[in-house]
């Protein structure tokens, strides 16, 4: 008999824990959920004020059976799952389900899995946090009722099997906008004028950018401005009229939060949030390292703080001291955003003597990868400031300025170790500008004056999107990876070159739900939605209260939407293709794949086609049309009308006008075609054998 029995979710997390107990104590997995609501139908009973009818997952018989088995021969049984509100959630479904045992059930948390750690919360159990509990409730709740209620108006109206998740929704709406924005964007033209000047003591030369006249700025959005200013300076002396230095310092970013940690991750490793949110839990479980066994190497990667604690202060000042010396250190505190919940301490290092190279022939590429950001951006950020020294100059010619920038690194600081990235484009390091004295005319070798238009805003990345909902209070930083994944995979959008582009599957959709559902669909009623949360979580709030105060306007929302679409009938846009086998002009309908062109004349005739994109540019070997095409991780290529029959063109890379085409580069993208259909086979024969398998038992 055991007499302590920890229940943990993952295996990973209970081989870590096991090595710091005695050999009295059992560890064991719950596997994540053990129960939940209903998949065949909404599982909330609204007539008896809301109430959720969970059941036990389907396949976790025989777990459950040994959960209760261990839980029945242990003095005393600890749910040690996540620190967050999924995981205090998990804790409550296990307690119901070892409802026997309670009187020996209690809850710890360890915020990191070290032997400090664990040992410090089994001698400080809690109960269960039931407000934690009750506002994770009222998501689940509240999320299910949205997408049961909303989802059929769908299947009605657009598709079957599609569906409508609250915060999934507002996700697909910032990005559908987006691309409004940018297709009604109307450029702007604008103008720089730029002076290549050289200091004849020095030799240097350096560039200065025209300001304005009489020290007020000026906008040149002409070629005529341009050639009024060019008529002005001609033949002008350019002096130094003022010379201002300086000394600017750059600070460190604050340790990761869940969102920050990524959108590094994704610009700086190319890492998706999920794959990201994987390689992050691995870290935080445990890995097995030579000579130390399994540890957990991060802290809980779920947190909107940046707060850390005093113990790991002290660990960061021995290592930054030891390895760059004492004038590399500062103790800083950063400041938690007003609406964090601060559970948990900022992402960081469990062990900060572990360095990502001394352990990379323990971890995974993807794990080395990811620590090392981690680890490098929690030591930066209790560093110096980097110091530049700063130069401006004020050139005049005639009645004009132009103005030069200079900068200098002076001290490194926390850029020694890492450099916080950016979603926009990178910022230029200046050199320094050579040493002038005010009124000292310089040379003018070149004026080259520049058109440019101004752009539309970009595209979201998974890092910019994040970053936006975070901004904007929507969801919480375990919701942001899953809701990004889900309208991927429902296909509302793709992604292209880490853009995040609407199908028009997904403009359908949004158009649906944003004209009927104005009211729920829209960004601030998602956030206060998730401050309702949290002040459930706090205790402000009674959980089936807030849902009983949603539910009342939503329902007749919803029978206004009903009665207002029943005759409505969303009409399938028109083709220029004539169907070949009956003469119907062919419609688009959208399908798991995407657009493809079908007859109306279903079911009467049933003939389809792929929509075959086109380029404007000739096979390079043939001279054919070039079609695009993606493969199955959606990656563009191109290829040749022809291919296979008389032309083997085909190509990662869109061709240009007289480039001629090196064919070793269709290697490559011929094995990643055939990989996929060869696993597309062997997908339908698994499929068919598993249909024939339930017919011969039915």
């Amino acid at each position: 008999m055991a007499d302590k029995l920890i229940i943990v979710e993952s295996p990973a997390k209970a081989n870590t824990i096991k090595k710091f107990l005695g050999g009295s104590t059992k560890v064991v997995a719950s596997m994540g959920h053990i129960r939940d609501l209903p998949k065949s139908k909404m599982g909330i009973d609204i007539e008896h004020d809301f109430e959720p009818e969970y059941i036990n997952i389907r396949g976790k018989g025989d777990l459950i059976k040994s959960l209760k088995s261990d839980a029945k021969k242990a003095k005393k049984v600890y749910l040690a799952t996540d620190p967050d509100r999924e995981g205090e959630a998990i804790a409550w479904h296990l307690a119901k389900i070892l409802e026997e045992n309670k009187e020996k059930i209690t809850r710890v948390t360890f915020n990191e899995i070290t032997k400090t750690a664990v040992q410090k919360s089994i001698k400080e159990p809690r109960n269960i946090d039931i407000n934690t509990v009750d506002a994770q409730q009222a998501r689940r709740v509240l999320d299910r009722i949205v997408g049961y209620k909303i989802s059929p108006l769908l299947w009605k109206k657009v598709k079957t099997g599609l569906s409508a998740g609250r915060v999934q929704s507002v996700a697909v709406k910032l990005i559908v906008d987006r691309e409004n924005e940018i297709e009604s964007f109307i450029p702007q033209e604008y103008w720089n004028i730029y002076a290549n000047l050289k200091d004849d003591k020095s030799k240097k030369e350096f560039e200065a950018k025209f300001f304005g006249k009489d020290g007020k700025k000026q906008e040149i959005n002409s070629k005529e401005q341009v050639d009024e200013i060019l008529k002005n300076i001609n033949k002008a002396k350019y002096i130094a009229s003022e010379i201002k230095k300086g000394e600017k310092k750059r600070n460190p970013a604050p340790p990761f939060t869940t969102s920050t940690m990524q959108q590094e991750a994704s610009r700086k490793l190319g890492f998706t949030l999920k794959k990201t949110m994987a390689v992050a839990q691995s870290l935080y479980e445990g890995v097995k390292i030579s000579d130390k066994g399994t540890i957990g190497l991060i802290t809980y990667m779920r947190t909107d703080s940046t707060r850390i604690s005093e113990e790991a202060r002290l660990t960061a000042k021995t290592h930054i001291v030891s390895t760059y010396g004492e004038e590399f250190y500062e103790n800083r505190y950063y400041k938690t955003n007003k609406d964090a919940q601060d559970a948990h301490e900022g992402i960081r290092p469990t062990y900060a003597d572990i360095e990502p190279d001394d352990i990379k022939n323990d971890l995974s590429k993807e794990q080395y990868k990811l620590y090392k950001l981690i680890y490098n951006r929690f030591m930066a950020s209790q560093m110096k400031p980097a110091i530049y020294d700063t130069m401006t100059v004020t050139i005049k010619a005639n009645d004009y300025d132009f103005k030069a920038n200079g900068q200098n690194l002076k001290f490194k600081g926390f850029m020694v170790l890492y450099v916080e990235g950016t979603d926009d484009k990178e910022e230029q390091e200046e050199g320094m500008l050579p040493e002038l004295q005010e009124n000292q005319e310089v040379k003018l070798l070149k004026i080259n004056p520049k058109q440019s238009f101004t752009e539309p805003p970009a595209r979201y990345t998974e890092a910019s999107l994040v970053k936006a909902l975070e901004e904007k209070g929507i969801g919480r930083p375990s919701t942001y990876s899953p809701t990004i994944t889900t309208i991927l995979e429902r296909r509302y959008i793709e992604k292209e070159q880490k853009q995040l582009i609407p199908t028009e599957l997904g403009k359908i959709v949004n158009k649906l739900l944003t004209e009927n559902f104005a009211d729920i669909i829209n960004v601030e009623f998602t956030a206060k939605i998730e401050n309702e949360f949290d002040e459930i979580a706090e205790g402000k709030e009674e959980w089936k209260k807030m849902i009983r105060e949603f539910y009342g306007p939503f329902e007749k929302v919803l029978e206004k939407v009903e009665k207002e679409l029943e005759h409505v009938q969303l009409v399938d846009e028109e083709s220029d293709v004539q169907c070949e086998k009956c003469g119907r002009m062919m419609v688009y309908k959208f399908g798991k794949y995407g657009k493809f062109l079908a007859c109306p004349g279903y079911p009467d005739c049933k003939n389809t086609k792929a929509i075959i994109e086109t380029i404007d540019v000739p096979c390079p070997k043939c001279g054919s049309a070039v079609q695009v095409r993606k493969t199955k991780r959606k990656r563009n290529y191109y290829i040749c009308e022809n291919n296979p029959k008389s032309c083997d063109y085909i190509s990662w890379n869109k061709p240009k006008l007289g480039e001629e085409w090196n064919p070793q580069e269709a290697e490559d993208v011929k094995k990643e075609t055939e990989t996929a259909k060869k696993s597309t086979k062997s997908e339908r024969k698994s499929t068919n054998k598993s249909k024939r398998k339930t017919t011969k038992k039915n």
